[in-house]
């Protein structure tokens, strides 16, 4: 703060410690030169005239001025680096370039010559610049005077004509000390004009040096206005001999403009102006003329070169590479997909034709065994029957192991690759005893209806961990073969086998050896779900099991509670309050314990829609399998599943989203739970798979669930109102009625057997689950007969199975009892807390708490570390990493077109801020740069909340199944550098050109990099948790606020300590400071000035930088917090 107020007292434009420390330096220079020109009797006029003008008297004297700066440098450093580092960063550097008068100092011997040799007794001594500084901490003026206070030369009683402005008076025959800073000497003698190269100001009657860059001829007087032009005084009243001096003052650009060497020209020396040629051009204070690119054109006296036109080919040339990249990367990819789709019909061809000529081969023998027959027939009775009949028993038991197992076409089980190494074992006849999943399995189908716990421990420790026989492939023609091939061996097994069930593959497996997933068995007793805040159920008493190898359906009426018991099992319920058990494989353990391999397909969509159907089921399949997997196993896994679901005819169409059209609506939903199926889940759980689907695309995808069921796999969904076709294809049926009753568990296919023991039987041509449904709607009403309301249905289940029965539904079981069909719900009670919080304050303060206590359940949830049971080690963290940055990386070359309208945006920008706001001398074009800062940090915002936004519902499916929340978030930061690197090139290739500042590109360039850097992890706070409206106005907004905070002048501590804390402000810090660094000579004191008053540090451009990048850092690790904390379950 003291800074700002020293720039106030004086008048915001100069430093009077900086001055004072400035012109004693000056002084003390040109006093050694001085002093040691007359001790080699130089300035002896009495002896005679010296040449002053002669080469060798010039050198001596640049010389003497040179060393002299230098040494009175070093004695003043310590203390310009202490007080005014600020804006002097370097010096020596600083001070050459301002006071190193060696390459030209023909004012210096002009002067001389002029003031016959009394030079030094005409030159400021330090007390004189000391107090002409010091004056101006004094005035209470709000404006700059043009005077001093009365002083030893110059009072009421004694104004000589060295007073006035750009005059100055010799000392007469006293010795003058000029490093006394306390007396200030007596100076009215022998008065004459300021010397061209000096300064003298009003009120003292000693002269100062100009700085390089400044142009200090003689004023000449202009009669009809009465200036001493080029300057700004006028020639005092009552003194008709009185004439024009010098120049009077230098400060910075504002008070003193006309000391700088113009625009258009350049000065040499300060005694010398030059117009700029042709093909040159000249900034306001240069020493010297700057030649012009080619392709710019610079007339005479041109004060900037025109580089538009290099913006225009810098742009041109961005965006040809651009496109290259972008065509290559089009073509690297096109190229390798048509490589593999080559690769996959070549395998299809040769699988093909290796069946046909199997089923040749086949036939040929099934004939030549006929002729073995007879054959056998006509030599029988040639032989004696002891003899035939031992023939004839070989031969039979041959030819029954010929029909049971043939060995170019094995019969194996689904999903086992390794099979048909097992076949000559089996072939021998050797018999292998039961194991423990087929007796469990066997038990299931035979007493569905029990409710012992399944205690099945994840994986079967005694299968024997034989590398599969694709991890001995490497091809990927190699890899495809063996894909169709074990499908169409597959195919044909499922032809040979269509009832099979999950109990006869697991037999026909005992003698072969496979890899078999984990299974498990989900129980539930007395679920209960509660809504918080409001006392309402959304589940009550559901008790049961669902068992692997089993196709479970959940149906139910509208508000039944369907979803809300899927979610309960998956644990996603949040925002409830969850009674009862729940038991994993019959043990209490959480169910997250096994989410690496359990599949939860939601009801809508969630898929990547600008990524083709393969793309999205391989990159489930790389994240979701077993690190140790063998690709070639993998790519069997998802061929298998693109075969299944009848997906070979669109696998390399993009999905396509609501603004592209890209494959049908059935066609999405199966890769909706293609992408679940491909990560091999021992439990898969279904939200409404079949919904919007026709009956047909329901049929092929329940076919492919019952597939992956007869594999053990665990499979429960919910479905409204099936076809019976369709609702005969399930194993079990949980019927629930309104508020989240059972009304029946058990098979399908004994539903209508309980029903009809009830009384209600289903009328012909009537689907039966839509008339079930029907009834518990109310729509269908029962008849009297049957003594049995649908309110009742829920009891009846619960006393036909023996469960305890609710408390306040014991009235409906009463109601039974006396044949009274009335419904005496617990109503009353829950209507009137209901009625009772109607009013908007209980309401509002419901809703908070509702809200509240969600979102502690969210963050518990995400937060909940359970011990992984699933016995599966998925890819790490790196390699997942690679994963995303792949599937990214496609992302983001097909959204091309996207990204070249945000680059265009950024053109405009560019050139609309580059065109009017242009570079200010005073303020370093501070301006434009923040012009420069809200439209990049809009912008840049804008885009980069598509980074996040688009994907949240993705990015909560797939870190619910356990892949990588980490993974994910660095994978889209890593690709979105792009656009940090690139952006800033894009806006600078229209702005620099067009403005055209002092800095250089680079710097220019650096600072926006940081910048889009910071300003894209901001965005990603917002994307994450905000929706989109709110993020986008939050994006707009801030940069806007922040950076008003960041320029506001206030002397409130609290606002200038906030405004520490904006980003704005560091970066319009850098680019002023890149800018200042330019300037330098006769912009020394401007460049004090200007720095001062915003409170900037030519010091402090490093840390502008890493202020920026490391609020960037700090908003991603916010953006990362949010998305795993906040998210929804």
């Amino acid at each position: 703060m003291s800074r700002e107020k020293k720039a106030n007292a004086c008048h915001c434009y100069l430093s009077v410690r900086v001055f004072f420390l400035v012109i004693i330096l000056i002084v003390l220079a040109f006093s050694m030169r001085v002093d040691c020109a007359a001790d080699d009797g130089t300035d002896d006029y009495g002896d005679g005239t010296t040449n002053y003008d002669s080469p060798a008297a010039q050198e001596i004297l640049s010389e003497l001025v040179y060393n002299s700066v230098s040494n009175y440098t070093s004695i003043f450093k310590d203390d310009i680096s202490r007080d005014y580092g600020f804006c002097i960063t370097d010096v020596d550097s600083d001070w050459n370039g301002a006071f190193n008068f060696s390459k030209n100092s023909n004012f210096v011997s002009a002067c001389a010559r002029k003031t016959r040799g009394d030079l030094t007794k005409r030159l400021c001594t330090a007390a004189e610049v000391k107090f002409y500084f010091s004056s101006f901490l004094t005035t209470t003026s709000t404006k700059k005077t043009n005077y001093l206070k009365p002083n030893k030369n110059c009072n009421l009683t004694s104004w000589v004509s060295g007073c006035e402005p750009g005059w100055a008076c010799s000392a007469g025959s006293k010795k003058v000390d000029l490093k006394n800073g306390k007396d200030m000497p007596a100076r009215t003698t022998n008065c004459s004009a300021c010397c061209e190269g000096f300064f003298c100001p009003n009120g003292l009657t000693c002269m100062i040096p100009c700085p390089l860059g400044a142009y200090c001829p003689a004023a000449k007087l202009n009669k009809s206005t009465g200036v001493c032009e080029p300057y700004r005084y006028q020639l005092s009243p009552g003194k008709p001999n009185h004439t024009c001096g010098g120049a009077d003052n230098w400060a910075d650009i504002l008070s003193s403009g006309e000391v700088f060497c113009p625009a258009g020209s350049y000065c040499p020396s300060t005694v010398q102006k030059l117009p700029c040629r042709k093909g040159h051009y000249c900034r306001a204070g240069s020493t010297s003329e700057q030649k012009c690119l080619k392709f710019t054109t610079c007339e005479a006296k041109s004060e900037n070169q025109n580089i538009s036109a290099y913006g225009v080919m810098f742009f041109a040339g961005l965006s040809i590479l651009l496109l290259l990249i972008y065509n290559c990367s089009d073509q690297v990819l096109a190229t390798r997909e048509r490589r593999l789709a080559k690769s996959r019909e070549k395998a299809v061809q040769s699988v093909r034709e290796t069946a046909q000529a199997r089923e040749k081969w086949k036939s040929a023998k099934d004939i030549a065994k006929k002729h073995a027959i007879g054959l056998q027939t006509q030599f029988s009775r040639t032989f004696s029957r002891r003899k035939s009949l031992r023939h004839s028993e070989q031969l039979k038991g041959g030819g029954q192991a010929k029909l049971g197992s043939d060995a170019a076409w094995p019969p194996v089980p689904l999903n086992s690759p390794g099979a048909s190494q097992e076949i000559h074992v089996a072939s021998k006849g050797k018999k292998k005893d039961k194991s423990d999943l087929t007796k469990i399995i066997n038990s299931i189908e035979n007493d569905p209806d029990s409710n012992e716990g399944f205690n099945l421990e994840i994986g079967d420790k005694n299968i024997k961990k034989h590398a599969p026989k694709g991890k001995q492939l490497h091809t990927q023609s190699q890899m495809f073969r063996y894909a169709y091939g074990q499908i169409e061996k597959e195919k044909a097994l499922q032809e040979q086998h269509k009832n099979l069930t999950f109990s006869g593959v697991i037999s026909m497996a005992s003698d072969i050896e496979i890899r078999k997933r984990p299974t498990i068995e989900v129980a539930f007793k007395d679920l209960t779900l509660t809504l918080k805040g409001k006392n309402k159920h959304l589940l009550r008493c559901v008790t049961g099991k669902i068992l692997p190898g089993r196709v479970s359906a959940v149906m139910g009426p509208s508000g039944a509670g369907k979803t809300t018991f899927l979610s309960a099992l998956a644990g996603k319920a949040t925002g409830c309050t969850m009674s009862g058990m729940i038991l994993i494989n019959g043990k209490v353990e959480s169910i997250y314990s096994y989410k690496k391999i359990i599949g939860f397909v939601p009801q809508d969509d969630i898929v990547h829609g600008n990524l083709t159907v393969e793309e999205n089921l391989w990159f489930s399949a790389r994240c979701r399998l077993s690190a140790d997997l063998p690709k070639a196993e993998k790519v069997l896994v998802v061929e298998r599943v693109i075969e299944s679901l009848g997906l070979q005819n669109v696998r390399d169409s993009l999905v396509g989203t609501v603004e592209k059209r890209g494959i049908s609506g059935g066609q999405r939903k199966r890769v909706n739970v293609g992408l679940e199926m491909v990560m091999e889940p021992s439990l898969l759980i279904l939200d409404e798979p079949t919904s919007g689907l026709d009956s047909s695309s329901s049929q092929l995808l329940l076919r492919a669930l019952r597939r992956e069921a007869l594999e053990g796999v665990n499979i429960c969904m919910v479905i409204h109102q099936p076809s019976y076709s369709l609702f005969r294809m399930f194993d079990d049926l949980i019927l629930l009625a309104k508020g989240g009753l059972t009304v029946y568990h058990g098979p399908v296919k004994k539903l209508e057997e309980y029903f009809a023991s009830l009384g209600i039987t289903v009328p012909e041509r009537v689907n039966p689950p839509d008339y079930f449904i029907d009834i518990l709607e109310g729509i269908v009403k029962l008849s009297s007969s049957t003594g049995v309301t649908y309110k009742e249905l829920p009891v009846r289940w619960m006393l036909h199975n023996g469960y305890p029965v609710p408390m306040d539904m014991l009235q409906i079981v009463d109601g039974m009892a006396a044949a009274n069909g009335e419904n005496s719900s617990p109503g009353p009670n829950i209507s009137n807390a209901e009625s009772d919080s109607r009013s908007f304050a209980g309401e509002f303060w419901q809703d908070v708490k509702f809200s509240v206590e969600l979102k502690k359940d969210n963050i518990q949830h995400n937060f909940l570390k359970s011990n992984d049971l699933s016995d599966r080690k998925t890819p790490s963290v790196f390699q997942q990493y690679r994963h995303f940055l792949g599937r990214v990386g496609k992302q983001r070359l097909r959204e091309a077109r996207t990204l070249a309208v945000d680059f265009l945006i950024l053109l405009l920008a560019g050139i609309c801020l580059g065109t009017l706001a242009k570079v200010s001398d005073e303020t370093f074009g501070s301006l434009g740069y923040t012009y420069t800062v809200i439209a990049v940090s809009l912008l840049c915002k804008i885009s980069a909340l598509r980074s996040f936004a688009l994907d949240k519902l993705h990015y909560w499916r797939e870190s619910a199944s356990g892949i990588s929340s980490l993974a994910y978030f660095l994978s889209k930061d890593t690709i979105d550098h792009f656009n940090t690197l690139v952006k800033p090139l894009v806006y600078l290739s229209m702005f620099y050109f067009f403005n055209n500042p002092r800095s250089s590109v680079l710097d220019n360039y650096i600072i926006l990099v940081c910048l889009v850097y910071c300003v894209t992890g901001i965005a990603y706070s917002f994307a994450i948790f905000l929706e989109p409206g709110p993020a986008q106005l939050w994006s707009v907004l801030l940069p806007v606020v922040l950076t008003l905070i960041a320029t506001n002048n206030n002397d409130s501590k609290v606002v200038d300590a906030i405004a520490d804390l904006c980003y704005p402000k560091w970066a319009l810090e850098a680019f002023v400071i890149a800018n200042a660094k330019r300037y330098s000579g006769v912009w020394l004191i401007t460049r004090c000035g200007s720095l001062m008053t915003s409170g900037y540090d030519l010091n402090h451009w490093y840390r502008c930088l890493a202020f920026l990048i490391l609020t960037g850092i700090l908003f991603r690790a916010i953006a990362f917090f949010f998305m795993v904390t906040f998210q929804k379950k």
